[in-house]
């Protein structure tokens, strides 16, 4: 049995297609032994990583810790040495606790509901902590994967979505995880010195983690995580670590445009939330009226409709190929990142990209970022 103490590993998640940008936003916060693996990067650290990952890093979608691992060949195994594992070294008795298993055919337990009641009857009996309804339901969810008839632990020490930054209450139709709105600005190169302008910014997702990332503002700093009630977590320590955030002063501007006047009052409401208004402006105008902001080039960021979920694919065309002849008109210069899920439409720009990213999942579609400068 395989107990995690000083140093263990800590799963960072996020959508396939994704790796790259994230394993980069872990290296430059100086995180441990980093390496990229489907759906993530794994680092190497203690409970004060996992605090700060949870803290800075913007591209994670969660943030796992592996407490340990045991090797189980039936059922009656599972249960005798889920009961021989230390639970209390990890959880409280005094919070609730849900578990979730992943597992397949290629193992002898291959039953995802047997295994989950057997593991939580064994917390509920030896820790004496309470098992929720569901998973929205506890404080704390104990991940079991089991591969090649191992049971490999892990806990949730994030809890709600890293994407829930606590500022965003305000959201238009379909709208972009913050989360893979930092990544994807990343993929553009973004790094936190040049203006960005999204010219179909909805409730200003893009354009306020660009402005947070120029003024290094951490993403977790006014939200709570699960971390927070397990018995590894000293709170005056935390508070110490939040302490040291050094906001940078810019005189960058970031802007935000949308035909929606409804979302351009979203906009300004999130960016007012997070602290970052002052460097955002938003007006409710169409793509047609958009004009290159006075000062240094920079990125434009889109994500226009793609006939999915909003708007009807054949109408689109128009949309694009203005989109297109628009950047070529008044942003020569400056950067273009759009991301759309049609190739065809991408192409409708006649922007002949520079670089086409993998497929990212998204939504329950197959996305790319296309990247172009101009």
């Amino acid at each position: 049995m395989l107990i995690a103490d000083d140093i263990f590993e800590i799963f960072l998640t996020c959508p396939p297609g994704l790796e790259p940008w994230l394993l980069a936003d872990v290296i430059d916060h100086g995180f441990k032994k980093a390496k990229r693996i489907h759906g993530g990067v794994t680092i190497q650290g203690g409970w004060v990583d996992v605090w700060r990952a949870n803290l800075v890093l913007r591209g994670p979608s969660k943030v796992f810790a592996r407490i340990g691992e045991f090797r189980a060949m039936h059922p009656a195994q599972l249960d005798k040495r889920a009961r021989k594992f230390p639970w209390e070294r990890f959880l409280s008795p005094a919070n609730s606790y849900k578990v979730e298993v992943t597992t397949g055919k290629q193992n002898r337990i291959y039953h995802a509901g047997a295994a989950i009641e057997r593991l939580e009857r064994a917390i509920a009996e030896e820790l004496g902590g309470q098992i929720a309804g569901s998973s929205e339901d506890a404080d704390v969810i104990i991940k079991a994967r089991i591969v090649n008839n191992n049971v490999i632990l892990s806990i949730d020490t994030s809890g709600e979505g890293l994407h829930k930054r606590g500022h965003k209450q305000g959201v238009g139709k379909a709208p972009m995880r913050e989360t893979m709105a930092a990544l994807l600005l990343r993929g553009c190169g973004y790094d936190g010195t040049i203006p960005v302008l999204d010219p179909m910014c909805g409730s200003g997702t893009f354009i306020i983690e660009a402005a947070e990332m120029a003024s290094r503002i951490w993403p977790g700093r006014s939200r709570a995580f699960a971390f927070e009630k397990l018995p590894s977590f000293a709170a005056g320590r935390f508070q110490m670590i939040k302490s040291t955030m050094q906001v940078k002063e810019t005189d960058l501007r970031f802007y935000g445009s949308d035909r929606n006047v409804n979302v351009i009052q979203m906009a300004n409401d999130n960016a007012a939330r997070s602290g970052v208004n002052q460097l955002c402006t938003f007006h409710p105008i169409p793509l047609s009226q958009i004009e290159r902001p006075g000062g240094p080039p920079g990125l434009v960021m889109v994500n226009p409709p793609y006939g999915a979920r909003v708007g009807k694919k054949k109408d689109l065309y128009a949309l694009y190929g203005a989109f297109g002849d628009i950047m070529r008109e008044r942003f020569t210069g400056w950067r273009i990142g759009m991301v759309t899920s049609d190739t065809n439409l991408a192409q409708t720009t006649k922007l002949d990209w520079d670089e086409v990213s993998d497929p990212i999942a998204h939504g329950g579609l197959k996305v790319r970022l296309f990247v172009k400068g101009l």
